[in-house]
């Protein structure tokens, strides 16, 4: 069994939390994520590089939605690419972030309850 959380659509029939117990690794890496999003200012950021046009944001405009340090926001920024849900690109002296989907929809896959049957 592999360590990494299905996609969704591998998951057609049933979440893995209903198709069998999550392993060690994998309850490690879905609780990582998990509480990566579990802070409301980083999951505010995953909102903001999610819903920015073109699917990315530059750091420059994400800190002026906060009332928090420019080392706060990057702080929390690490937490969110450490944990794979958004990738960073320097590009002279900004950073752009766009949001991992492979990482959402690992997440979505396991939350998503099983098909009702008749």
């Amino acid at each position: 069994m592999s360590n990494q959380l299905p996609l969704a659509e591998d998951a057609a029939c049933c979440s893995p939390l209903v198709r069998e117990p999550l392993s060690e690794p994998q309850a490690a890496e879905l609780a990582r994520v998990f509480k990566a999003v579990g802070d409301p200012v980083r999951l505010r950021l995953l909102s903001l590089i999610a819903s920015h046009d073109g699917g990315e944001a530059c750091v420059c405009d994400l800190t002026g939605a906060f009332e928090l340090t420019g080392p706060t926001i990057s702080h929390h920024l690490k937490v969110l690419r450490e944990s794979g849900l958004v990738t960073g690109e320097r590009r002279g002296t900004w950073i752009y972030y766009r949001v991992q989907p492979e990482t959402l929809a690992r997440l979505s896959a396991v939350l998503t309850p099983a098909a009702v049957t008749a």
